[in-house]
């Protein structure tokens, strides 16, 4: 303990600490916090950017596939049609089924990009809780 002739580095008797150690404390904290919640975000916005670009790259991959397979077995619709019907209507009618189901695929495509949430979540979630706790410091 402390004598009662000997002063605290602040130069106080009580043992409190000045407020400017205080206000560079809560300084390096708020610094530090703010690094750790944009390295959150990074890494969660890193993680968002490679499940979006991997469905875009299936999408793709499973578009051209299907284009190529769909184009044969069309193909040979049209030629089974052709027995049937003038070619004209056979080939109108392999056509139109082509653009219902290229459709289809693009509605669903866009719906799996749109569940990419741009937003980092957590982040945003950790960075208001962040802000409550200094709010009610504040005012304590």
């Amino acid at each position: 303990m402390a004598d009662v002739g000997e002063r605290a580095p602040s130069g106080r008797h009580d043992g409190s600490v000045p407020t400017a150690d205080l206000v560079r404390q809560a300084s390096d904290q708020i610094t530090r916090l703010v690094r750790d919640e944009l390295a959150l975000a990074r890494t969660e916005m890193v993680a968002k950017g490679k499940q979006a670009g991997m469905g875009a790259g299936m999408l793709g991959t499973g578009g051209v596939l299907g284009l190529f397979g769909l184009a044969a077995l069309f193909v040979t619709a049209g030629l089974a049609l052709d027995l049937v019907v003038p070619g004209w209507l056979a080939a109108l009618i392999v056509a139109l089924a082509l653009l219902a189901l290229a459709g289809m695929f693009a509605l669903r495509g866009r719906n799996q990009v749109r569940q990419v949430s741009p937003v980092p979540k957590e982040t945003v979630g950790t960075v208001r809780e962040d802000i409550d706790e200094l709010k009610r410091r504040a005012h304590r």
